[in-house]
């Protein structure tokens, strides 16, 4: 059973038992194991320039008692985040998004974003399908391709060309350990996992995309 809490500045998803987490989260980075993610919202005061920023979210989870989660820092606004939950055949994803794109980026491209607030997005899906670490990968790229497609479709300009993400993006991917090998589009398990972080994802765009015209309106 999968719930989702929010505490600000915290967010968490817990999946009631330990998973195979693949990410590139700040804290356990890589393939891990965990029963729960976070989001941490921060902001420029939280993070000066030259502060130890894994030293800094070490000392946080530590007074949360939160050291086992892999976690996410996100400057969005922690209350603003998306859910979506798709079920194909046997396969059920469930995908937790936080979305700003104030520090969106064209593929291939670079824009200066010196002295500027950021927002970024992060992503987190949970499978109720056993995967191998091989299609644990092939999962991640089909959760980031549907974050990409879903950021895209924004058509949000930049003077590189049109948005495909941002600087800061970081995806996890949790799932049982299991005998299933493949998670490519053509699979009840990749077409979830798409359908899902799709929905998240541009949900999340759309509601940035709403708030950020009503701050131009009253300008």
């Amino acid at each position: 059973m999968i719930t989702v809490t929010l505490t600000e500045p915290w967010l968490e998803m817990d999946f009631g038992r330990e998973l195979q987490v693949l990410s590139w989260a700040v804290n356990k980075p890589g393939f891990a194991k965990a029963s729960r993610i976070l989001w941490r919202e921060v902001n420029n005061r939280d993070l000066p320039r030259d502060m130890d920023v894994c030293e800094w979210l070490g000392r946080e989870l530590h007074a949360r008692d939160a050291q086992d989660a892999v976690t996410f820092l996100t400057s969005r606004r922690i209350t603003v985040f998306e859910q979506s939950i798709a079920h194909v055949g046997h396969t059920t994803a469930h995908a937790v998004a936080t979305v700003g794109l104030s520090n969106a980026e064209r593929i291939g491209h670079r824009v200066d974003y010196s002295n500027r607030n950021w927002g970024t997005i992060n992503i987190a899906v949970s499978l109720n399908r056993g995967l191998t670490q091989v299609a644990m990968i092939e999962a991640m790229s089909i959760a980031v391709a549907a974050r990409t497609v879903a950021v895209m479709e924004m058509q949000f300009s930049l003077p590189t060309g049109v948005a495909t993400g941002t600087g800061t993006d970081c995806v996890a991917i949790a799932a049982p350990r299991g005998p299933s090998e493949y998670a490519g589009m053509h699979t009840e398990i990749g077409e979830a996992i798409g359908r899902a972080v799709y929905d998240a994802v541009k949900l999340g765009a759309q509601n940035w995309g709403a708030e950020q015209w009503e701050k131009n309106r009253r300008a």
